[in-house]
């Protein structure tokens, strides 16, 4: 459940801290992701993280492995995925002379220390942070891009202020259209995503400090970025130092040129069909996944099969999971209580298993927005924002 902080200490333990960190894994053994060209490295000790799956190192991008998400609703912080857009991101900040800038279409200009974030009351959000191109190495045809198996996600309880109580100190001004955002990984084209005032606006909309109970790490956007819940991460703008409000539409490169997806109900297009108007991507659509089963695993013939996973949305708290055999016959599962309107949400079922020979498994979410996943894969240039149902096909003997 979402819930306010009314503690500040939380936030002066960051004073002083600096973000230092090395990329040497100390293990590392092969691995093959499920598509063509899926061969990596799964590696161990990498920028403080446990086994990861390295999809490349410079800038830092880090696979979660699948089973993680099996283990707990909460993906733990050395677990969590990795992605950065350049080569430029800060290992070390100087936190006493870190200033936020506000700036723009305001009433005020702001330079706000940690010390006067942590003024402000702070609040803890349990929400799914996910790369819009997770899942982007089963594209078909391939697109560029990180060729990311289905672990470029995670749920964290992410902890900071409301970015509409630093906004309302500033005094935004009529007129104003949109909030753009950077960082201090400053190598062009900069990276700056940018919301609408009236998102931006919402309560829910953090400048998080923590992660998991933890100061945020340096790989994780150390030590203020931006959680937008319910929105794809390309707008969780990591190391967060300037804020400013326009009075015009964001023309620059990350939000006029990159992540956009094609303007169709789903976001997809037809490969090769001419280039369409395009708009940028926002809120995630629904998922499910089968956690505790993968492709090809053994099941007891004329048994019942426990299956669980978990299932999100940006678009509505899941209002229901389903699993089906055939794609016809779709079955209720149950779903665990906790997990809240952006995070994880745990499901379960029994599952009979028949005779010698396979099984086919799916499964759907559908949210409270009556968003259902689509039994195909969309389809798009950049390989985002797939959420086709997802199938296992198992081996009954």
């Amino acid at each position: 459940m979402d819930h306010f902080i009314p503690s500040r200490r939380h936030f002066m333990g960051l004073l002083g801290v600096t973000a230092a960190a090395a990329f040497a894994p100390l293990r590392a053994t092969d691995l093959q992701l499920p598509f063509d060209n899926g061969k990596r490295r799964l590696v161990e000790g990498v920028e403080g993280k446990g086994q990861m799956i390295l999809q490349r190192t410079r800038a830092p991008l880090l696979e979660t492995p699948f089973e993680v998400y099996d283990q707990g609703l909460i993906t733990p912080v050395d677990r969590f995925y990795v992605r950065w857009h350049t080569a430029s991101a800060p290992r070390q900040i100087d936190t006493p002379a870190f200033r936020v800038h506000v700036h723009g279409h305001v009433e005020r200009e702001l330079s706000l220390t940690l010390a006067d974030i942590s003024s402000l009351p702070a609040r803890e959000i349990t929400a799914v942070s996910q790369c819009a191109g997770n899942s982007r190495g089963f594209s078909d045809p391939r697109v560029p891009g990180a060729q990311w198996g289905n672990g470029a996600m995670g749920n964290a309880v992410w902890r900071g202020v409301s970015l509409r109580q630093v906004l309302d100190r500033a005094g935004v001004k009529a007129g104003a259209v949109a909030i753009r955002f950077r960082g201090l990984d400053a190598m062009p084209p900069q990276f700056g995503k940018s919301l609408a005032v009236d998102v931006a606006r919402n309560d829910d909309v953090l400048l998080a400090t923590h992660m998991n109970g933890q100061p945020l790490p340096w790989v994780h956007g150390f030590p203020l970025r931006l959680v937008v819940p319910g929105w794809f991460a390309t707008y969780w703008v990591k190391t967060l130092s300037d804020i400013e409000v326009l009075d015009t539409e964001d023309d620059n490169y990350w939000m006029a040129k990159a992540y956009r997806i094609p303007t169709t109900p789903d976001g997809s297009t037809t490969p090769g069909a001419p280039a369409g108007a395009t708009t940028p991507i926002s809120t995630m659509p629904p998922r499910s996944f089968v956690t505790n089963l993968h492709d090809g695993d053994r099941l007891r013939a004329h048994s019942t099969q426990v299956i669980r996973g978990i299932a999100f949305s940006g678009k509505g708290a899941i209002a229901r999971v389903e699993w089906s055999a055939d794609g016809h016959a779709w079955h209720r599962c149950q779903l665990d209580s906790e997990g809240g309107k952006y995070g994880f949400r745990r499901w379960h079922a029994q599952m009979p298993v028949g005779a010698a020979g396979q099984q086919r498994l799916l499964v759907r979410a559908t949210d409270a927005g009556g968003n259902v996943q689509p039994p195909t894969a969309g389809w798009n240039p950049g390989g985002f924002m797939r959420n086709v149902v997802e199938s296992l096909n198992l081996v009954v003997a």
